[in-house]
């Protein structure tokens, strides 16, 4: 009886803890995105999320670690995302496409996420070691890159790639090009949208969309539905006529 009043003592205070935790991560995120990383204060995210000062640094001693905390949770929670769709891809340029569809459904659905890995991006630039971005890449989800890399020789191998392509400097370039294009469109909304006359959603569709032209292998002969010749005669007697 002792023991299980302990142990559900103990599941009550882990369960507060988690509350509280959860309150100064949720203000941290309406924060950062109205104001921006940078000129929120710890004082000000103390007040936000409602708790003492004392409480606030029982969870995180200073900005940086709420930053961080934010992005394991973004990456950890982007890894399952677009799993189903993977599945369903016939071949390996249709399971890059139902990537990039992932990622052009969350700059629709969810640009405050979005918008949080730019601000992280430039922060990450001047302030951060990049030893401890693949620390937490590799406790979170280590094989992403590789993941990628097997996937543009997979492609390679089955056709549906084109066959010039490195696969490691592939990999890099296009991971590059779609997480820069994403966050830049959503760092800037309406702006580029006035600048350009077009939504943000249909830029980046056509960025993926001319990506995954890039990438797909040439029809070959094989494939091409052959033209039916005419015999001689008949155009003979085209001419004729």
């Amino acid at each position: 009886m002792v023991r299980k009043k302990a142990k559900k003592k103990a599941s009550a205070y882990h369960a507060h803890r988690e509350r509280q935790r959860r309150r100064i991560l949720d203000a941290a995120w309406k924060l950062f995105d109205e104001r921006g990383i940078d000129r929120v204060t710890m004082a000000e995210l103390t007040s936000a999320s409602g708790v003492q000062p004392s409480t606030m640094y029982q969870y995180f001693s200073n900005k940086d670690e709420i930053v961080w905390a934010i992005l394991g949770e973004v990456m950890q929670g982007g890894s399952g995302d677009a799993k189903q769709r993977l599945d369903d891809a016939p071949d390996a340029l249709g399971r890059i496409a139902a990537l990039f569809e992932a990622m052009a459904d969350e700059l629709t659905n969810n640009r405050v996420k979005v918008r949080f890995m730019a601000q992280f991006d430039a922060m990450y630039a001047r302030d951060w070691p990049v030893e401890r971005l693949l620390t937490l890449e590799s406790q979170i989800n280590p094989d992403t890159f590789q993941w990628f890399t097997a996937l543009i020789r997979e492609g390679i191998a089955d056709g549906s790639l084109r066959s010039d392509l490195d696969p490691d400097l592939t990999m890099q370039a296009v991971i590059n090009a779609v997480i820069g294009a994403q966050r830049r469109l959503a760092s800037l909304g309406n702006k580029v949208e006035l600048e350009y006359g077009q939504p943000i959603d249909r830029l980046f569709r056509e960025t993926i969309r001319v990506l995954l032209l890039g990438l797909r292998a040439p029809e070959t002969s094989a494939r091409r539905p052959q033209r039916k010749q005419k015999s001689g005669k008949s155009l003979s007697r085209k001419r004729s006529t």
